[in-house]
């Protein structure tokens, strides 16, 4: 596991295998001269001596040499495919992690799933051509001195072919570099307004918002694609021209080895392996131009990768605490949203023990679930701490906290699976006597029963074939699961019926009987009837906090005067 501090190295990732492919790289670049060195001997030793078993020797040993060659590319492209499988499975699980992280910050400009992709674009470069050219580069220096051995003439030719086709690679280099990066962004909204869309599907349906969200959407995706246009024909572009250039100037070196022959300074095997040559020394070039926009692709994945890994704390693992079984403290916690600067929780300070529970009260907007978020440690206390039996929260390791933490959002997502696996919370240890006993606290077992496959019912992504009430009681039975010592409930009765409602204040008195702790946010009074405690809400501040005698005291004069205030008539 990486260590806060260190840095995210590809280098240091792979290094056993890019020495591998470096040392591969060489002795096929090596082998590949052996068409030359063959042509060469046949001119020069072969056709003057009209020798059958020389030509079936040579012959003979260019099948050897070719047979290595192959073997060796096939290492070479294996191992390069390793190398992608083994950074995928080094930095999968932290990519996930970091999509879940980025997920919470909310951000309506941010792709959470972009990490994944940018892992995935790096793996599939690595799984191509492009990464062999870039290794055969090197070996261009090697050639252009063997052209130079063959003949001076010969080697400044392919010297100079070889200057404008790594210029070439040069301006693909400047000219794609920023273009990949539009195309990038262009593909990253477009993403966004795809899933937005697919989130509201039933609202975009029911309202007749279908046509105007394809219109955004095509917007977008006109943008991606002029993009995406755009550095095609950069790529494309160049592409063809170091093409063209490559057989011109394998032409040439041709040419200008039938000149040198014709003045009696070169054989015809010179002639022949030079064209030869200059071909092989300037594939790599061409290669590496048709695959320069994969190439800039992953390595603006991979650097947006290693920011966003080196961002997040990989430190070590906490020391494991003991279960809280006594208390919960807010001290003076203020909380903004992720990405944001505004808080909408300022200095809300209270403390609650075993056995209890609290009803949190207060008009929209007014911090409630801002609240919820912080106490279960969703977002991070950007001032106070919040604490279970004296630890903070940034003290537990988030997998051990949430043994012991209920949590029942206002939104409720269930994940594709088994209705047992999401109470369970997808514990692969989960015991069916532990599930069964969270559905009974929710009331759900029997609803459960009735369903075709029983606990074993797949539910779809969202839960998609429950009713919101069903949802809702799923999620809470989740939330009960394996009796958490702290239960964070936002608005859990939103979409009961008076059943449900009555097993959800069962639930919590038996949560308070269980010597847990339960905080309950809801605008409806009759869900409040079980909590011992009241807190009001009013502009992310605590405004009032008592017995529920106290507060109802406290705040009817208040609701008195609303309720009695004239209305105020608009005219048109």
């Amino acid at each position: 596991m990486k260590r806060q501090g260190e840095k995210l190295s590809f280098l240091r990732i792979g290094a056993g295998p890019l020495t591998s492919v470096a040392l591969l790289s060489g002795v096929m670049n090596i082998l590949t001269l052996s068409g030359s060195f063959f042509m060469l001997e046949v001119y020069d030793r072969v056709l003057p001596s009209r020798s059958i078993p020389t030509l079936v020797s040579v012959v003979l040993i260019l099948a050897v040499l070719y047979a290595f060659l192959a073997l060796f590319d096939i290492l070479r492209s294996r191992i390069f495919s390793r190398l992608g499988l083994m950074l995928d499975e080094d930095l999968g699980p932290r990519v996930f992690d970091l999509v879940l992280r980025q997920s919470l910050r909310n951000s309506p400009d941010m792709d959470p799933t972009q990490p994944q992709r940018d892992l995935d674009q790096v793996r599939g470069f690595l799984a191509g051509a492009g990464p062999g050219a870039l290794f055969d580069l090197p070996w261009i220096p090697i050639y252009l001195v063997i052209c130079f051995a063959l003949h001076p003439v010969i080697g400044m030719t392919a010297l100079g072919g070889s200057v404008v086709l790594v210029s070439l690679t040069l301006v693909a280099e400047l000219l794609t570099r920023r273009a990949t990066r539009a195309t990038v962004g262009a593909a990253m909204q477009r993403n966004l307004l795809s899933e937005a869309a697919r989130r509201n599907a039933e609202v975009a349906h029911a309202m007749g918002m279908v046509g105007r969200l394809r219109n955004r959407w095509s917007h977008a995706n006109d943008a991606l694609r002029g993009q995406q246009r755009r550095t095609s024909d950069v790529s494309g572009g160049l592409s063809g021209i170091s093409k063209v250039l490559r057989m011109f100037l394998q032409s040439a070196v041709l040419g200008v080895g039938a000149y040198l022959v014709i003045q009696g300074e070169a054989t015809g095997g010179i002639m022949i392996a030079g064209s030869i040559l200059v071909a092989r020394a300037i594939a790599p070039v061409e290669l590496a131009i048709a695959n320069w926009k994969g190439f800039i692709a992953a390595r603006q994945s991979w650097a947006r990768l290693r920011v966003e890994l080196e961002a997040v704390s990989h430190g070590e693992r906490s020391m494991p605490l003991p279960p809280p079984v006594l208390r919960l403290d807010v001290e003076r916690l203020s909380c903004a949203a992720p990405g944001s600067d505004r808080m909408l929780v300022n200095g809300v300070s209270f403390g609650l023990v075993a056995g209890q529970a609290l009803g949190v009260i207060g008009p929209s907007g007014a911090g409630k679930s801002s609240l919820a978020r912080a106490m279960v440690g969703v977002w991070p206390a950007a001032i106070g701490k919040v604490r279970l039996d004296g630890a903070a929260l940034d003290q537990w390791n988030a997998e051990d906290r949430g043994r012991h933490v209920g949590y029942l959002p206002q939104d409720i997502e269930l994940f594709s699976g088994t209705i047992a696996e999401n109470i369970a919370r997808f514990d692969p240890e989960a015991q069916s006597e532990d599930i069964i006993a969270a559905a009974r606290a929710a009331d759900v077992h029997d609803m459960i029963l009735q369903m075709p496959g029983g606990y074993n019912t797949q539910i779809g992504v969202g839960g998609a074939i429950l009713s919101a009430g069903q949802r809702q009681r799923v999620g809470l039975a989740r939330a009960l699961y394996r009796n958490p010592f702290l239960v964070v409930l936002d608005e859990p009765n939103s979409n009961l019926d008076l059943p449900g409602e009555q097993a959800l204040i069962q639930a919590i008195a038996d949560i308070r009987a269980r010597n847990g702790i339960a905080v309950i946010i809801s605008h409806k009074p009759s869900i409040l009837t079980g909590a011992d405690v009241l807190a009001v809400m009013g502009d992310g501040a605590l405004r009032k906090f008592g017995t529920p005698a106290e507060v109802l005291e406290a705040i009817r004069p208040a609701a008195a005067a609303a309720a009695n205030a004239p209305l105020k008539v608009v005219q048109a």
